[in-house]
């Protein structure tokens, strides 16, 4: 009989630069299930080449940045979420160190399952712990309602601030923010 669903959940850990196939499996998938959710398109990242990937990867795993990636199976060999931390303007110290939360993806046959979860707690415990973030930043679709309650339910706040939406300028992106103890 299998374990519980804490023993099967995929196993969190830093990317490293040597999964830049496993990254680019990954990211190939995110903007194939949800195009809109990401800058880049997924005929700019087919164009990519494997050194292009690799050094993605290295630079996904560089100082002021923490790639957390969820592996799924026994050997690792597909990775099944992502998020990313990176240090914002870390030259202005007029204000708190603060970071954004970017690049998060679970894929769908994880979502609801508490892996958005496990990988959003760890990205903020990485934030503080790792670079030194007093707030984590992040942007989301106004219209995302579901996205939203995720987010609130794990401390994040709107802030009252907005932009453009990248992909539709018609819509806002609304700013998010959650104090990091």
């Amino acid at each position: 009989m299998p374990g519980s669903w804490a023993e099967q959940l995929p196993r969190v850990r830093r990317l490293g630069a040597q999964d830049w196939q496993l990254l680019k499996n990954v990211r190939l998938e995110m903007l194939a299930d949800t195009p809109m959710a990401y800058v880049e398109s997924l005929a700019a990242a087919r164009r990519q080449t494997d050194s292009q990937w690799q050094e993605r990867a290295a630079a996904m795993t560089g100082e002021g940045s923490i790639t957390l990636v969820a592996d799924s199976g026994e050997d690792g060999s597909r990775f099944c979420g992502l998020m990313r931390v990176v240090v914002k303007d870390p030259q202005d110290r007029a204000r708190p160190l603060q970071a954004m939360l970017i690049s998060v993806y679970v894929s769908p046959e994880h979502r609801g399952l508490g892996l958005a979860d496990e990988l959003l707690s760890s990205a903020c415990k990485a934030g503080a712990d790792e670079l030194a973030a007093q707030y984590l930043e992040l942007g989301v679709h106004e219209d995302n309602s579901r996205a939203q309650a995720f987010y609130r339910r794990h401390g994040f706040e709107t802030t009252g601030a907005s932009r453009p939406y990248p992909q539709d300028t018609a819509k806002r992106e609304l700013v998010m923010e959650r104090h990091l103890p």
